[in-house]
């Protein structure tokens, strides 16, 4: 087999396996989203919910998008450079970033603060344009003329969502205090200690009575007593406090999604490129049988 012929059988292969990863995955999305019925933020049970509602204010410092400087409650943005040889030029990433402040989500029964960490975000608000340099002064004065302008070494991509625009989302869901968690001593116990073993040197000034330098077994009794006094203390502490939902990336293999658009644009959106996906494995599969059958396997 020469290296051409092997180098067409990883790419066939490649193409179906890709497709297939994405006609998989895309579909899965689409089941989750429609077999997950939307939940009310005051009612919705303990796991995996969907919400719908409006972004608010969070009451922290404002955020400020880095490209075009303007205030927001989420971005992301990607700047790319055209270079490479004269034949084979291209845009290529040099940088990119995703903000991980908290969201706050609203319905007419609550609210629901949303760590936005690991989601698959799918803003409404999506802006490119080009300049020459690497970070922009803002978006361009003249949009889309910005195109028919010269300086496009560097083009840019910002995304964000703001206050007062809707939001889908669907993760899973928990609520913090209000005394509604037990407590779980051991695992409790243990977050305690690793916190207390990021400051080894405090522990030891805590807990070494012979001062040799390290931890015995008894002064290790006396660690785990004290950390386990300390997680009690502060699941008290916690459970006094009100109650309060939040959002996040499921531990399971489940999509995490947040998104300007209802459930039907995603469901549409996931079914094209699911097919995308099936047409690409189909494609890959029969290239692969091609491949085959002129090497004479």
């Amino acid at each position: 087999m020469d290296f051409a012929t092997l180098l067409a059988f990883v790419a066939a292969a490649g193409l179906c396996v890709a497709g297939g990863w994405v006609w998989v995955s895309r579909w899965s999305r689409i089941r989750h989203l429609q077999d997950t019925p939307t939940s009310r933020i005051r009612s919705a049970a303990q796991g995996y919910v969907e919400l719908v509602g409006v972004l608010r204010e969070s009451g922290a410092t404002p955020l400020t998008a880095p490209l075009s400087g303007q205030p927001c409650l989420w971005w992301r943005y990607r700047i790319e450079e055209y270079g490479g040889a004269s034949e084979r030029r291209s845009w290529r990433v040099i940088e990119r970033g995703t903000s991980e402040a908290w969201l706050r989500l609203a319905d007419a029964s609550g609210e629901c603060l949303i760590d936005p960490r690991g989601a698959e975000v799918l803003p409404a608000w999506r802006r490119v344009w080009t300049g020459d340099q690497r970070h922009p002064r803002g978006l361009p004065a003249h949009g889309w003329l910005d195109w028919l302008n010269g300086g496009r070494q560097y083009r840019y991509v910002e995304e964000r969502l703001h206050a007062g625009e809707p939001l889908y989302a669907i993760g899973e869901f928990r609520t913090v205090g209000g005394g509604r968690q037990g407590l779980d001593q051991e695992r409790a116990q243990a977050e305690v200690i690793r916190q207390w073993k990021g400051d080894f040197a405090g522990l030891l000034q805590r807990f070494d009575r012979n001062g040799d330098g390290q931890l015995d077994e008894q002064e290790w009794r006396h660690v785990r007593l004290a950390a386990g006094l300390e997680a009690e203390d502060r699941h008290r502490t916690a459970s006094s406090a009100p109650a309060t939902a939040h959002l996040a990336r499921p531990q399971q293999a489940q999509p995490f999604v947040l998104s300007s658009h209802g459930e039907e644009v995603l469901a549409r959106r996931f079914y094209w490129q699911a097919a995308a996906g099936a047409l690409a494995c189909l494609g890959g599969a029969l290239w692969l049988a091609l491949q085959l059958g002129v090497s004479g396997w």
